[in-house]
């Protein structure tokens, strides 16, 4: 039974141990994100003294200093390393140097195949002569075309064409391992490599262990290093293993400027994987940011599997968070509903009451322009029919004199020479200048509502023309046309006419018209 509780706390001293060690390397970490500005400086101040060391010298040094600039750019930034890649070509192109010509070709294939280029690579690659290159240069091509191939199998991840892409893969690094020193790196890298891809895990994890092991190393050689041996940990489904390399590969990833990586992408899968949102958001950040700046095609594809993911997930915590929310927010608003329910009437009965006041103040308005209507045309009733009537009842006695004289010429005379037109007209003047002492804003306003070629202009003399008679009578609330054609003594079709004429030049739709000819003004 003691020996049972001593396990157990062992394995538990050891899991902290372990998660302890975790965090220490994720602050590292997030530090090396915070500070990658400042070494993405240095790696720029070091491009910069390389590039003022170009001179016009020999082709050879040419092909050097930009070889050197490429070196540089190759795993930090494609369109730069691309550019160089091009002036190594034009110098190899010029001097007619066959070995420059295969060399550079292979620069451009790697940077390529870092971009996801994988048919333009392929072409690239099958039109390199080996003849002009040394076993150095030949080893470097060779794993190259394995990378391709490796790359390739991983883009189908399916049972056929995966399968012969690993098996062609491991022929060239074959062929590579036959040309580089059994010490070197390279031959350590890809001896493991190819072990990987041929499911020997263990004998894989012997040849990647010794490098982690050998500090001659630089940043970038550990960084793939040990994000390739996080791929072994991950197979073994040793995932916090895997998670403390691709930490540490990532932060050499970043202290080297290296761009064209993927251990940050891996590293933010597995921490979502296990759960852990807020880091894997922060680094699959980063690999987003990196993968922009390189310019690098195939990683923005792997990101765009997990991205969306981490983005969800964040969006469904923030969801459950809304509802915690909420929650809390139900119960607040039961205890101020009694109070919401009280302001709500008070509201309301508020919003009545100014309804009322401004329907009463409309109501006023309307009782004050009515009255105003009305005592101006009762007056001019009553003037104008007193004066009207006194012609007539002058009329009347003088034919009743010449009848009682029985001047039946005089008579006729009299009769012919009463004038119904003019009497009309004057009619229609006095109510044009009742009107207008009513509506004296009237005539402007009417113009506002047509085209301004279509404004009504007065002749001289008048007051009130037709057109806006027929408008006055409705502004008058006179709205029967039969109605107003008995007033103005036409037919009702003429005052149809009249009234479609003028709405048709209005720059206000014509149902609107009327209606905004009963919103001008009186005094």
């Amino acid at each position: 039974m003691k020996k049972c509780i001593c396990f157990f706390f062992l394995v538990v001293c050891f899991r902290l141990q372990a998660q302890n060690y975790t965090d220490v390397l994720l602050k590292e970490l997030n530090n090396a994100i915070d500070a990658s500005a400042k070494y993405d400086a240095e790696k720029i101040k070091k491009i910069k003294s390389l590039e003022g060391k170009l001179t016009k010298g020999d082709q050879q040094d040419l092909f050097e200093h930009y070889l050197d600039l490429y070196n540089e750019y190759q795993v930090f930034n494609y369109d730069s390393a691309y550019a160089y890649c091009q002036k190594m070509q034009s110098v190899a192109t010029v001097s007619g140097d066959n070995h420059k010509i295969a060399y550079f070709k292979i620069k451009l294939s790697f940077i390529m195949l870092s971009s996801g280029m994988f048919k333009e690579v392929f072409d690239v690659l099958s039109s390199i002569n080996l003849n002009y290159l040394n076993d150095q240069e030949k080893a470097e091509y060779y794993t190259l075309a394995a990378r391709y191939y490796y790359d390739l199998a991983d883009y189908d991840k399916d049972h056929v064409y995966a399968t012969e892409y690993n098996k062609t893969g491991s022929l060239y690094v074959d062929s590579a391992l036959r040309l580089y020193a059994q010490t070197s790196f390279q031959y350590v890298y890809y001896s493991g490599l190819k072990n990987i891809r041929a499911g020997d895990r263990d004998k894989a994890f012997s040849y990647f262990d010794t490098l982690m092991h050998d500090r001659s190393l630089t940043p970038h050689q550990f960084a793939v290093t040990a994000s390739t041996l996080s791929d072994i940990y991950i197979q073994n489904n040793q995932t916090d293993s895997a998670i403390d390399l691709l930490i540490r590969a990532a932060i050499a990833d970043i202290q080297s400027s290296t761009k064209e990586t993927s251990a940050a992408f891996n590293l933010a899968t597995l921490l979502f994987k296990k759960g852990d949102l807020k880091n894997a958001s922060t680094y699959i950040e980063k690999a987003v940011n990196d993968a922009t700046f390189y310019g690098a095609r195939q990683r923005k594809v792997q990101l765009s599997t997990i991205l969306p993911l981490i983005e969800a997930e964040k969006l469904n915590i923030v969801e459950k968070e809304k509802q915690t929310v909420t929650n809390y927010a139900v119960i607040a608003t039961v205890l101020l509903l009694v109070l919401a329910g009280l302001i709500v009437i008070i509201v309301r009965q508020n919003n009545k009451l100014k309804a009322a006041e401004r329907i009463i103040t409309d109501a006023n308005k309307k009782l004050l322009e009515a009255n105003k209507i009305k005592e101006e045309y009762i007056g001019y009733f009553f003037s104008g029919n007193t004066e009207f009537y006194n012609r007539i009842d002058k009329f009347k006695k003088s034919v009743e004199q010449k009848i009682a004289d029985r001047k039946i010429d005089e008579i006729k005379f009299l009769v012919n020479n009463f004038n119904l037109k003019k009497e009309r007209d004057e009619l229609l003047k006095n109510f044009d200048q009742i009107f207008l002492n009513l509506f004296p804003k009237f005539i402007s306003e009417f113009n506002l509502l047509l085209k301004e070629e279509e404004q009504v202009k007065l002749k001289e003399g008048e007051i009130l023309n037709t057109d806006l008679r027929i408008f006055a009578l409705i502004r008058m609330g006179i709205h029967d046309t039969e109605k107003i054609a008995t007033i103005l003594g036409y037919s009702v079709n003429t005052i149809n006419t009249y009234k479609t004429r003028i709405k048709n030049k209005s720059i206000v739709p014509n149902e609107d018209f009327e209606n905004r000819i009963m919103h001008i003004n009186s005094i």
